[in-house]
């Protein structure tokens, strides 16, 4: 997948709204990619309610269940929108979000372990923390 230019990621968003992406695209940096979309066009389906509904419909339609184990993460998806949030509030309010993407995906949080500077992973990771926000239990987040 190359998100190298705004259609591109625009694209991706609208099939992840549409539960048309496929789930082989649906990556870290595909998930970043649909954040940023989200904020900055659809900040109405960024709302946590909204976020959730999203996914789990979209993880439903890819065959993903949502359960206490796999599927939708909630504190792992507000985490992640807050960091895709902060990323595009620190450019330009037009700044293509491609370079967006690029910049956040070369900062601490484009690593996929990037969250447990923030959780311990037994915290991170239990059901709890899948059901509902959990705020961090190691270090605040800067955002």
């Amino acid at each position: 997948m190359t998100l190298s230019d705004d259609s591109s990621i625009e694209s991706l968003a609208l099939r992840f709204i549409d539960a048309r992406l496929p789930k082989a695209e649906w990556t870290h940096e595909g998930h970043f990619a649909a954040a940023l979309w989200l904020c900055r066009h659809r900040p109405d389906l960024a709302a946590p309610d909204e976020i959730r509904t999203l996914i789990t419909r979209y993880n439903a339609a890819t065959g993903t269940p949502n359960t206490e184990t796999e599927g939708y993460h909630h504190t792992i998806t507000l985490a992640s929108m807050r960091a895709a949030h902060h990323h595009l509030r620190s450019h330009a309010p037009d700044a293509p979000l491609h370079q967006v993407l690029r910049a956040l995906m070369a900062s601490a949080h484009g690593r996929t372990d990037w969250l447990l500077a923030y959780w311990h992973r037994d915290t991170l990771f239990s059901p709890a923390a899948r059901r509902a926000w959990h705020a961090p239990d190691k270090a605040d987040m800067p955002f």
